[in-house]
């Protein structure tokens, strides 16, 4: 069984930064692409970034490219999204995800393409 354990949320003024982590367990965490995602309410599961297996490729939507970095630790079983230059529309739950195949070559960017994922973590940001 995999776990996944975000951290790192709060509140933030706009302009802020916040960065989030995400400890996973029970698989082996270096052979699988990690994304994170966020959903607002209302409003439908919204692809973030996604990260190779390992690491050398990264993937991420046009609203949030140049602002958000994703990045892993394998030794640690972590990955982490620096978010940069927030804004009030990146307010959301922000959950990480396991991608649902080992060692597979695309980045994929659709939440069915994931099999596990974490409770999230809250992410306000202020006008």
């Amino acid at each position: 069984q995999v776990q996944l354990v975000e951290s790192g949320g709060g509140l933030v003024q706009a302009g802020g930064s916040l960065r989030l982590s995400c400890a996973a367990s029970g698989r082996t965490f270096s052979t699988y692409n990690m994304g994170w995602f966020r959903q607002a309410p209302g409003k439908e599961r919204e692809f973030v970034a996604a990260i190779r297996w390992g690491g050398g490729s990264t993937r991420y939507p046009d609203s949030v490219k140049g602002r958000f970095t994703i990045s892993r630790d394998n030794a640690k079983n972590t990955v982490y999204l620096q978010m940069n230059s927030l804004k009030p529309e990146d307010t959301a739950v922000y959950l990480c995800a396991v991608d649902g195949i080992p060692w597979r070559r695309s980045i994929v960017s659709t939440s069915q393409d994931y099999a596990y994922w974490g409770q999230g973590t809250q992410v306000t940001v202020s006008s």
